[in-house]
């Protein structure tokens, strides 16, 4: 009966426990609060463009398989295409899994562009020694600097406000304050200086923003934010997250090959270069058809070029004098003259190239570099104008080689029948027919050369 009691007894206990096991927390709950939950980080360096939207894709894909607790993104960027920060913009908006911007190493910035997109994220920091702001769309032109606690100076025929005089300024401006004061009110963060950024082109250092209320934290590391944030509950397209990150392993994305040739053709100056070297290969495969090679690479560069310009805003009127340009050129070298097509090409040329994009649709200055432009201008001018005017003018000579040497050559009939005979042609006796009369001795005109027989005419007689 003792050891009947003692069984029981154990039996009971071993039930007790799975009853406590199962509605006690489960194991994958338990490592949750340990923070087993990867934290992925991506690095945005440079201009905000295509490149960006496509690694924010790639990270956001790899948080997804790996079921992450955190995506963070790591900026230092100027500014970028305003198609893109939107873009990027929404994807963060659109996203199930927390994102946190950390501007940084010390010495970044989010300006511009990063600014919009620090306001946008669920958790923003900085790095000691960074700075944001700058909001500025480029195209309404350089912001004025002002001393600190005084207004910004009155231009001449601008309203009291400092606003932009032209509608169309007003425009832009007024939207560009609402999309950044809209990101502000839904993360929480400081509307009035969202303003400040855009109109006055304010910027904040990290302990300014953070006293501000622009940024959330600042961190000297990734391992100090990840401190700092853990526990902190933010709002995802799906409702409220409690994030748990202190022990979690980071996992660093980096860019694809296909995301990093994107990045490096839509660069303003290898688009532009791609896009010459394509006009130089068609022209020429034109000229001289048969060649392949020039039209092949010409065609390929031609329409990576067209793609990556597709991506970035090219102003119609830009794009109308480079191609105004290369055609006064071209008729420049086949048209005699005192060089006017060719001075006109020129310059049409240079102004199209440095004004090719639209300042509208960036918030950067988006123009292809100056000594980029002097060199294409240049190579054009000597492609163009030196070697297809030689080419031209070598066309124009008279053939001095092969079977059309013989053409409108002089000399002396041999022999000569009804209608054929020999004639002496440059030291040969050719075989020689002709629709006139002709008689040994008599001088005459080579008029045409079919096979071996030359068709010949008195030399008196040629018009």
């Amino acid at each position: 009966m003792i050891h009947l009691s003692r069984a029981v007894n154990v039996i009971a206990v071993v039930l007790f426990a799975s009853v406590l096991v199962s509605f006690g927390p489960s194991a994958s709950s338990v490592a949750q609060e340990q923070g087993s939950r990867p934290v992925v980080v991506a690095d945005v360096k440079g201009a905000i463009g295509v490149g960006t939207t496509l690694l924010l894709e790639e990270a956001l894909a790899v948080a997804r398989r790996r079921e992450a607790e955190l995506l963070v993104l790591q900026i230092d960027t100027p500014g970028g295409l305003v198609s893109a920060t939107r873009e990027v913009i929404q994807k963060i908006l659109a996203s199930r899994i927390p994102i946190a911007v950390y501007v940084s190493p010390s010495g970044a910035r989010a300006a511009s562009a990063g600014t919009y997109i620090a306001y946008a994220a669920h958790v923003s920091a900085m790095a000691p020694g960074t700075h944001l702001g700058a909001a500025t769309p480029i195209s309404l032109g350089p912001a004025r600097p002002t001393a600190p606690g005084q207004p910004p100076p009155r231009q001449p025929n601008q309203p009291a406000d400092n606003a932009p005089s032209s509608a169309a300024e007003r425009k832009v401006l007024n939207d560009a304050i609402s999309y950044l004061k809209s990101l502000a009110q839904l993360r929480g963060r400081n509307v009035d200086w969202a303003e400040k950024a855009v109109r006055d082109a304010a910027t904040l250092t990290a302990d300014e923003a953070l006293k501000a209320g622009v940024v959330d934290f600042v961190a000297k590391d990734l391992s100090g934010l990840l401190r700092q944030i853990d526990g902190r509950e933010v709002q995802t397209a799906v409702g409220a997250r409690r994030l748990v990150v202190r022990n979690a392993i980071v996992v660093p994305v980096e860019p694809t090959w296909k995301t990093q040739i994107i990045s490096t053709l839509t660069n303003p100056n290898i688009a532009f270069i791609l896009l010459m070297i394509g006009f130089y290969g068609i022209i020429f495969e034109f000229w001289s058809p048969g060649l392949t090679g020039p039209g092949v690479v010409g065609g390929i560069s031609l329409l990576v070029a067209l793609m990556a310009l597709s991506t970035m805003p090219v102003s119609y009127a830009g794009a109308a004098l480079l191609l105004l340009g290369l055609v006064l050129m071209v008729g420049e070298a086949f048209a005699p003259g005192v060089g006017i097509l060719g001075i006109g090409g020129v310059v049409a040329f240079t102004l199209g190239a440095l004004f090719l994009f639209d300042p509208s649709g960036s918030d950067i200055d988006l123009v292809v570099a100056l000594p980029v432009v002097l060199s294409a201008t240049l190579t054009s001018a000597l492609l163009l104008i030196g070697f297809l005017g030689f080419l031209a003018r070598v066309r124009r000579k008279a053939v001095v080689t092969g079977a059309e040497e013989l053409l409108s050559l002089s000399g002396r009939v041999v022999k000569w029948g009804e209608q054929d005979g020999q004639v002496l042609i440059h030291g040969e006796i050719w075989a020689a027919k002709s629709a006139h009369p002709l008689v040994p001795g008599q001088r005459v005109l080579v008029a045409e050369r079919q096979g071996l027989t030359l068709i010949v005419y008195p030399s008196e007689e040629r018009s």
